[in-house]
């Protein structure tokens, strides 16, 4: 069976059928599955869509449970968690709903790490890292797009001279680089490429 779009987050099945993996959905499974928005909600009281899966946390004063469900902590009401809390030998404990937040300094609410900067974040050598609240992801450098080939996706030189998003002088031709473009002013002109007199 081949998928001439391929499948992202799933297998193909049949000519360009895709089967997705657990929460995932779309034609060729590239779009993340809002499991929160599902009926009926697969969380009791608060529900938190990541991607390709979601994570359960209970209002204050309630614990979340193995089952999923919410049972009533006193102990947890009087700690006033932003996202819930764990009794642990006793003492409480606030949690965050991703490793990619920590505990603020009151103990209570969760600030986010920046994987980008902290250096914590792997992308293949032609993407850069892009933060978000509580994780990151990989983007084409400046210059390239991502494309479907060969069986996979992959961040490909913009032909900038092609797609006529350079700015080059009218009087100037434009020169495809890898990543860039460059500007040559025409034979009987003088300038940058971007200017020519």
């Amino acid at each position: 069976a081949t998928c001439g779009h391929g499948c992202k987050y799933g297998e193909c099945l049949g000519p360009n059928k895709c089967k997705c993996f657990p929460g995932f959905t779309g034609k060729t499974c590239n779009q993340d599955l809002n499991e929160c928005g599902l009926k009926p909600r697969p969380c009791e009281h608060r529900c938190m869509n990541t991607h390709g899966s979601y994570k359960c946390y209970c209002l204050n004063g309630y614990m979340l449970m193995p089952d999923g469900t919410c049972a009533s902590s006193r102990t947890c009401a009087m700690v006033n968690c932003q996202y819930g809390c764990e009794e642990v030998k006793g003492q409480v404990q606030c949690l965050c709903p991703s490793g990619g937040l920590q505990l603020g300094p009151n103990g209570r609410t969760c600030i986010d790490i920046d994987e980008c900067s902290a250096g914590n974040a792997v992308c293949p050598y032609n993407r850069r890292c892009v933060n978000t609240f509580g994780s990151y992801f990989c983007k084409c450098q400046l210059g390239y797009e991502l494309k479907y080939a060969s069986g996979r996706y992959d961040c490909v030189d913009v032909n900038e001279c092609v797609a006529n998003t350079h700015r080059c002088n009218l009087h100037a031709e434009c020169l495809n680089t890898e990543g860039s473009f460059q500007c040559k002013c025409k034979q009987g002109y003088r300038g940058t490429g971007f200017d020519c007199a």
